[in-house]
């Protein structure tokens, strides 16, 4: 087990760090406002599942293996980008129809909206690195088994981040609801959620190239 100083210090930093708006506040805002609220929170558990295997893959050592690699490094980057990118192109292609269904996407379609945020989620090279470069500096080796503490202070920052990203979820989904009043407007609103996809993307391309 991590001790309790070293786990109060790494609460106090996950929590600052979950609560700033980043990369994952971006996507789960432009699927909440391109789909709705129920997809957005859908989404914030897709995504948080996809970053728990990075914190398995972490403490079990992976995570420094892809960290240390440009070639996985580069390939995982480029391959998240270019999903998002996907992502932001099919929201704005079916803007039209996102006043069909203000409320949430269609009961066929959650798994889909699940599956889309794991990858996404796993997908980002940004949060590997955040593991790898944060985690092990909260752990004392004397107190038993590392990975296990790895995975003990992962699991603390995944919980700040759901209940932060659930919030930006719950806030773009609302205004949803408002915008979809006009159908014009809500097909406005679905591919501003498709640009902001786009955008990350594009940012996650272009930033944070290792060398």
């Amino acid at each position: 087990m991590v001790p309790f100083e070293n786990l109060a210090a790494f609460a106090l930093a996950a929590l600052a760090l979950a609560a700033l708006p980043g990369p994952s506040v971006l996507f789960i805002i432009g699927r909440s406002l391109s789909l709705g609220r129920a997809a957005g929170l859908l989404s914030v558990v897709g995504n948080a599942s996809g970053m728990a295997l990075q914190v398995i893959a972490v403490a079990a050592g992976i995570g420094a293996l892809v960290a240390s690699s440009i070639v996985a490094f580069t390939i995982i980057k480029f391959a998240g980008a270019a999903y998002l990118v996907y992502l932001g192109v099919q929201a704005i292609r079916h803007r039209n129809r996102a006043s069909d269904d203000a409320a949430r996407p269609a009961p066929r379609t959650l798994w889909r909206v699940y599956g889309e945020a794991a990858i996404v989620g796993v997908s980002n090279p940004k949060s590997i690195v955040f593991f790898v470069a944060i985690l092990p500096q909260f752990v004392e080796r004397s107190s038993g088994s590392v990975p296990l503490q790895l995975a003990e202070l992962g699991l603390i920052f995944l919980l700040f981040a759901v209940f932060f990203d659930s919030i930006w979820a719950l806030t773009a989904g609302s205004a949803r609801r408002w915008f979809a009043t006009s159908p014009k407007r809500m097909a406005n609103l679905g591919a501003t959620g498709g640009v902001l996809m786009i955008g990350l993307g594009g940012g996650l391309a272009l930033t944070g190239n290792k060398s």
